[in-house]
């Protein structure tokens, strides 16, 4: 299977990327916002949803998701000095404000969340090359 490259522009862009990472796992120390650049970077170990699931456990790839034109970079419900500390990202979303900007808001399981504060919309997902088998295919109890 070839290495997956998004790009998302807008809304209706960044829900599937949202789809293609849901159920990253991340290491808090995997992501970062470099102010003086602009942009925020998060490192993952994403379930490759795309690749089917022949075994009952599918796979999982290492990727690299960055937003540009970033302004502030807020998170709560997580601890930022756990560095070693592991989150599983549910969804990404776009909430807009004053065109062309908003707000990204990376959801994760537990409650925790990181807000961004973008003038525009400009994100990318590539895929960086490590290919292993899954332990389990993620679920999800729907109340």
């Amino acid at each position: 299977m070839t290495e997956l490259k998004l790009l998302a522009l807008d809304s209706e862009d960044l829900d599937i990327v949202s789809a293609h990472v849901q159920d990253a796992v991340v290491r808090v120390g995997d992501m970062g916002f470099a102010k003086a650049d602009r942009r925020f970077v998060m490192l993952m170990n994403r379930y490759a949803w795309e690749a089917g699931d022949t075994r009952g456990r599918g796979e999982r790839r290492r990727a690299g998701l960055h937003f540009d034109f970033v302004n502030a970079a807020h998170a709560q419900g997580f601890d930022l000095k756990a560095k070693d500390g592991v989150l599983e990202l549910l969804a990404v979303r776009f909430l807009p404000g004053e065109e062309p900007g908003g707000e990204v808001l990376l959801t994760f399981a537990g409650g925790g969340t990181v807000r961004l504060e973008v003038e525009c919309l400009e994100a990318r997902l590539r895929d960086l090359g490590g290919v292993w088998a899954a332990k389990a295919q993620p679920r999800h109890d729907i109340d």
